[in-house]
């Protein structure tokens, strides 16, 4: 189902991937159930960080690795602002309930959260440094260059996505996915049983518009 090759150096033994394959999603513009789960997490959030600062939500845990992650690199990370604005009343984007599903899961734990259409993507998977020559369409269709010593996940045609560039448009989750990977990237200083607890809220979500879906591939890569 998933055939991955974990090519990270020594330097980056710290940074832990995980990965999510989920087959049977019928992935609906619209979905109440997950709807009103989307309400519900609104209000949690505004309840818990909506008196917080922006300077005190970039030390909470797990989102102060995230920021010193991004920080090496002179990059801000776009969940605290994500985060933020939800905290302070914005409603969370009405998007596909597959990336709907993804992107709760994102908001609610803070780990930085991508999905692809299995079917596009050309195995193996390979986790590598990047040198910063390689070049991808990002989600936006618009061609990007990674950053030398970021982290990415490469497929046997090209990048798929890379922490600070994010996911490309290639394999993006579109109306005719059935099979999805999500793959969760957590740089040093996050531990391995979050991003497990991570992936299993998106396969809840995944659940409340999709429940006879079923989990394939539930891992995490590293270099121990």
């Amino acid at each position: 189902m998933l055939s991955i090759q974990n090519e990270l150096p020594k330097a980056s033994s710290k940074c832990l991937v995980g990965f999510l394959v989920m087959s049977g999603i019928s992935n609906l513009n619209f979905s109440e159930a997950l709807d009103k789960a989307r309400c519900k997490l609104e209000e949690e959030i505004r309840e818990r960080y909506g008196p917080m600062t922006r300077q005190e939500l970039k030390h909470i845990y797990p989102m102060g690795a995230y920021v010193s992650y991004y920080k090496k690199f002179g990059y801000t990370y776009h969940v605290l602002q994500q985060l933020e604005s939800v905290a302070h009343g914005k409603s969370i984007p009405n998007v596909s309930t597959a990336v709907g599903a993804m992107f709760m899961a994102e908001l609610k734990n803070m780990l930085l959260t991508a999905g692809h259409d299995l079917k596009k993507i050309k195995q193996p998977l390979i986790l590598q440094e990047s040198s910063g020559e390689e070049s991808y369409a990002g989600i936006n269709g618009k061609l990007v260059k990674t950053v030398p010593g970021d982290i990415m996940i490469m497929d046997g045609e090209s990048v798929v996505s890379s922490i600070l560039k994010g996911p490309d448009s290639r394999t993006r989750i579109g109306e005719k996915t059935r099979q999805a990977l999500f793959t969760v990237y957590a740089p040093a200083g996050i531990d391995e049983k979050d991003i497990v607890r991570h992936l299993s809220d998106i396969e809840s979500n995944v659940r409340v518009f999709s429940p006879d879906a079923e989990t394939r591939v539930k891992d995490v890569y590293g270099n121990f």
